[in-house]
């Protein structure tokens, strides 16, 4: 493979240099799950979420690849075999971005699904807590099957999702008050019928 082909700076406009396909410990992610299918990597995200094996190992390679300039979605899709073990087949840029929108959109939805849910009432703190730690230990397994480590604590992280379940709880008390109060009667009392 040549240094343009290896760094995709020919196919994606982008001189930066992304790790050596050649050499051992080239991209390592997923490393827990090498010898899986991607069947059983799809199987295993399904039981947590909603996205798929191909929405997941594309949105972290944007994430791992993304220059200055944007994304290098030609390099991305031209060595996806060699960068995700469960991963067979290449494909072209706008497969890539497409895996990623779709991604991104499922990840919009759950919060859209989760805010209103809060938002509305129908669930009590405790509940909300309950979810959240739920959440955050499926979190946990995800990035340590994809790092293969444990995450690392991220104090900011978490005070920054503190922050925002405050604040919707809060927006979710006023909004129930503010439905809850009686309608004032027009015209200042009750009408004689």
């Amino acid at each position: 493979m040549s240094d343009a082909e290896r760094t995709g700076g020919d196919a994606d406009g982008v001189d930066d240099q992304l790790p050596d396909l050649d050499e051992p410990g080239k991209y390592e992610r997923f490393t827990r799950i090498d010898s899986v299918e991607y069947d059983v990597a799809n199987e295993f995200l399904r039981e947590y979420t909603t996205i798929t094996a191909r929405e997941w190992a594309i949105a972290c390679l944007c994430r791992d690849f993304e220059t200055e300039t944007g994304v290098r979605m030609t390099f991305i899709g031209e060595n996806l075999p060699e960068l995700v073990p469960f991963m067979t087949d290449t494909y072209s840029p706008q497969a890539v971005n497409q895996a990623r929108y779709s991604y991104d959109e499922k990840a919009q939805t759950a919060a859209n699904t989760f805010f209103y849910a809060v938002l509305s009432g129908r669930y009590s703190i405790e509940e909300i807590e309950a979810m959240v730690e739920e959440a955050r230990e499926t979190a946990e397994t995800l990035i340590e099957v994809e790092t293969g480590n444990p995450p690392a604590d991220n104090p900011e992280a978490d005070d920054a999702v503190a922050d925002a379940m405050a604040s919707v709880w809060e927006a979710s008390r006023a909004l129930t008050e503010e439905f809850d109060e009686p309608a004032e009667p027009e015209n200042g009392g009750d009408r004689a019928d």
